[in-house]
């Protein structure tokens, strides 16, 4: 075969799976479609695939039954999709095993809608301000079957790439598009290729940075088991482009799922003659290989990610020398992670100009989010740059949880800052997200409501980048540390005004001299915080006070008498035994037996407990 028959004989293998999908609705055959993903998985969607399989098994259904990733309904796992003949496919969430039996018995048979289920996407709009690029397989295809990646296009961008198009032609149009890296640092893509092109060497690689280490993140994750395929066939173009005959996945090891649909993903291009040798009698030959991370954040950063990769310890360096000129092994290496190679396919297939003309000025397309928090609706979500934050968490995410009122977000995982109400109308991109003292970094979007301490919050991310810090630079080694110790002081109810003053002078010295990003931006939940919620700091300091009634020394309970009912729910529920009082009689709580965990608080049905 030659190149164009190559060509051709894909189109053709793409035609036959839309066809074999066309004659499965002509037959009047019901698609059904499990999420199967780790959120899903964790909810018990093996059950509720169980439960249809058993079904279709049995003959008591003519239904096609098939799994996809994330659908990003996290907040209502299990989910499924059903399409009747002739009828829109409508989304159900908060599955169990008979409410799988409701959907078979009246809706699958009769079309009506069940009483005990939710129709997601028949209540709230799932497409609602987000425009799907990088997730735009994600809850649509098998991610284990490549032939559903084939006939959504899949592998057409690498063969026209490598058949029509120069390496030269490839890169000029990502820098035309604007895409910057969606790790964290906001680089420019095709300038990044083009520094490893440009490199001399006799050998280059390819990386894919999987190691997702942000709480609360899971956008690469949810990538990886929902559309593996886009991310293998975007590494190939960036061989083609670069020069480099192999490619490395870096994945941490906790994400099972992930790493098995990898695998077999590359097994089935490999097949295909996708990966491998002479790739479509192109002459380009281009190979991917797993590596496994331990789990430590610093890896995240490209040249820890390099040298854990090499057996060596996960230690940033200085730059220059970049990966891009000198990486793995000594030689170019081009990093890009998970969400940005997702994004390369469409590209290049819908070209730069589309692409470019979603987002704003400076920060073009679109950016994933994992939605998470005190939110309603927790979640996958992928917006347009220049979307507001309050789009974000109340049009999407469906405002805050219990009819709390929101208090801030924090962006870009441990690194980022925390933003409040005055910052619910910034439109998110990079510059926007910087100069209010937080950062894009790789997509977390954690949500706080009224009950949250924002000082234990900034203990909270400084107590996770103690522990994941490397511990090569004194600033992030010994100054974080000195910064933790600091707000321990100051949530114990033994901070002074000078410890204030301290904590923020420290913290820029850190961001001046830390020799990575992590040491960097480790002090932006200090600086955020204490720019934006100094009173609670004061009432910390001053008053010995916790407002939100979560720094435990700093907080007593009390029962109200007048109100107490003597129900004995409060004191069956503390763990401490220092709740006294007799049955319909009202209690008391011992402050020197309490330990201030606000169970009873939680567990009071009246508001007799309060904490003060």
């Amino acid at each position: 075969m030659n190149k164009l028959e190559n060509i051709a004989h894909l189109s053709e293998l793409r035609q036959s799976v839309l066809s074999c999908k066309k004659a499965q609705i002509m037959a009047g055959e019901t698609v059904i479609k499990v999420s199967m993903a780790t959120c899903s998985l964790a909810a018990g969607a093996q059950g509720i695939w169980d439960t249809f399989q058993k079904a279709i098994d049995k003959g008591e259904i003519l239904a096609g039954l098939a799994q996809t990733g994330c659908m990003g309904y996290c907040y209502a796992e299990p989910t499924v999709e059903i399409t009747l003949p002739g009828c829109i496919p409508v989304i159900f969430g908060n599955l169990t095993k008979k409410k799988a039996g409701d959907i078979l018995s009246e809706f699958i048979f009769s079309g009506q809608i069940p009483s005990t289920v939710i129709a997601l996407n028949q209540t709230v709009d799932p497409c609602r301000k987000q425009i799907r690029i990088a997730l735009r397989n994600c809850g649509v295809i098998d991610p284990e079957n490549i032939e559903d990646y084939i006939a959504a296009d899949g592998y057409r961008a690498l063969a026209e790439a490598i058949t029509m198009q120069t390496p030269d032609d490839v890169i000029e149009l990502l820098i035309r598009s604007g895409l910057r890296g969606r790790g964290g640092g906001g680089f420019p893509t095709g300038m990044k290729w083009k520094i490893t092109r440009q490199t001399v060497a006799v050998q280059k690689y390819v990386v894919c940075n999987a190691d997702e280490g942000d709480p609360g993140a899971f956008m690469d994750r949810s990538i990886l088991e929902g559309d593996p395929h886009s991310v293998l066939e975007a590494m190939a173009i960036n061989g083609y482009c670069t020069g480099a005959s192999e490619g490395l996945i870096y994945i941490r090891a906790e994400y099972p799922l992930a790493v098995e649909r990898l695998r077999t993903a590359i097994e089935q291009a490999r097949e295909r003659g996708l990966l491998g040798e002479n790739i479509l009698n192109s002459g380009f030959s281009f190979d991917i290989h797993i590596r496994y991370g331990a789990g430590a954040f610093v890896c995240g950063e490209e040249t820890a990610l390099i040298h854990s990769m090499e057996g060596k310890r996960g230690e940033a360096t200085v730059k220059p020398p970049f990966p891009s000129v000198e990486g793995y092994k000594g030689y170019p290496t081009n990093v890009n992670n998970v969400e940005t190679y997702a994004n390369i396919p469409a590209i290049l297939l819908k070209g730069a100009e589309w692409f470019a003309s979603v987002g704003t000025e400076i920060s073009k397309g679109t950016k994933v989010f994992a939605l998470a928090g005190k939110v309603k609706n927790v979640g996958l979500v992928e917006v347009p740059m220049g979307t507001t934050l309050r789009e974000v968490i109340f049009d999407i995410g469906g405002g805050i949880k219990d009819g709390k009122k929101f208090k801030a977000v924090q962006t870009g995982g441990p690194s980022g800052g925390c933003l409040t109400e005055k910052h619910l109308d910034l439109p998110i991109d990079y510059g926007n997200l910087t100069a209010a003292g937080s950062m894009m970094g790789s997509g977390g979007m954690i949500v706080m409501d009224e009950d949250d301490c924002m000082v234990s919050v900034a203990q909270f991310y400084l107590d996770f980048t103690v522990e994941e810090s490397c511990g090569k630079c004194a600033p992030c080694r010994i100054g974080n540390n000195r910064l933790h110790e600091m707000l321990e002081k100051i949530t114990s109810g033994k901070g002074t005004m000078n410890d204030l003053d301290k904590l923020k002078n420290l913290a820029y010295v850190i961001k001046d001299t830390a020799l990575c990003g992590l040491g960097q931006t480790s002090p932006n939940p200090v600086l955020s915080t204490l720019d934006n919620f100094y009173d609670e700091y004061i009432a910390h300091v001053q008053d010995r006070n916790c407002p939100a009634h979560q720094c435990p020394a700093l907080t007593q309970y009390f029962i109200n008498p007048d109100i107490c009912t003597g129900c004995t729910l409060c004191s069956r529920a503390c763990p401490a035994n220092a709740i006294r009082g007799e049955r319909k009689f009202p209690h008391v709580i011992d402050p020197t037996t309490c330990i201030r965990c606000g169970a009873c608080l939680d567990k009071c049905k009246y508001g007799a407990v309060y904490a003060f």
